[in-house]
């Protein structure tokens, strides 16, 4: 009877995650959910943990769970976007540019990194694509490199994991494969609060070495 108990006691701590998750719509911390709980941080997480391999085992399933180091998150299962889509009425909209992925892939695979690393990498100042991506809070400071002038230290956010379904940055594809994930990117933004970057309409300028952007028209 102990043991019955003790499931049942779980099943509803899930339950009680679950629908934490599902109302909040973005990342709540391990430590926001342990104290709605009674839980420890660490208690929660793998509670979470557990909670997570249901969802993500089940393929033909519309949710998925995300995992971060601090947080996680309930989201639409990307393979029925587009239902989602048209059953809300969502619009397409925007473009990011290649220099902005190009910046977001140079920053993934070397972080940190500073401004004039990139601008090495890339031959040509890439000041409009970073302070783009900064305002998107895909990359963010974090921190002063050691050495004259002391640049600042340039990162991916735990926004970037989430937008590209990542929960941690050893899940970033081998060699800097995230032209792939463009698309990923901007329907993202259109998946109400889970998986927004809120790039607006005519936000992204040509970057100083017009590079052609990635666009994705509205759907009529």
């Amino acid at each position: 009877m102990d043991q019955e108990n003790k499931l049942s006691e779980i099943r509803k701590i899930e339950g009680a995650l679950e629908a934490i998750l599902f109302a909040a719509g973005h990342p709540v911390s391990y430590e926001k959910i342990g104290e709605a709980l009674e839980l420890t941080p660490g208690d929660a997480k793998r509670i979470a943990e557990h909670l997570a391999e249901k969802y993500n085992n089940n393929t033909d399933g519309g949710i998925m769970m995300l995992l971060f180091p601090d947080t996680c998150q309930l989201c639409s299962r990307e393979d029925y976007i587009p239902y989602v889509r048209i059953a809300l009425g969502i619009r397409r909209g925007g473009n990011l540019s290649n220099s902005a992925l190009e910046v977001l892939a140079i920053v993934a695979y070397n972080q940190p990194v500073t401004r004039s690393f990139i601008d090495t990498v890339r031959g040509v100042d890439s000041a409009y694509a970073v302070g783009s991506l900064l305002d998107k809070e895909l990359i963010e400071p974090c921190g002063k490199l050691d050495a004259p002038g002391r640049p600042t230290l340039l990162a991916t956010t735990e926004k970037f994991l989430r937008v590209f379904g990542l929960n941690n940055l050893g899940d970033l594809p081998e060699g800097g494969a995230l032209r792939g994930a463009a698309d990923a990117l901007l329907e993202a933004e259109e998946e109400e609060e889970q998986l927004s970057i809120d790039i607006e309409e005519g936000e992204i300028a040509p970057d100083t070495d017009e590079e052609e952007e990635v666009y994705v028209p509205d759907e009529e």
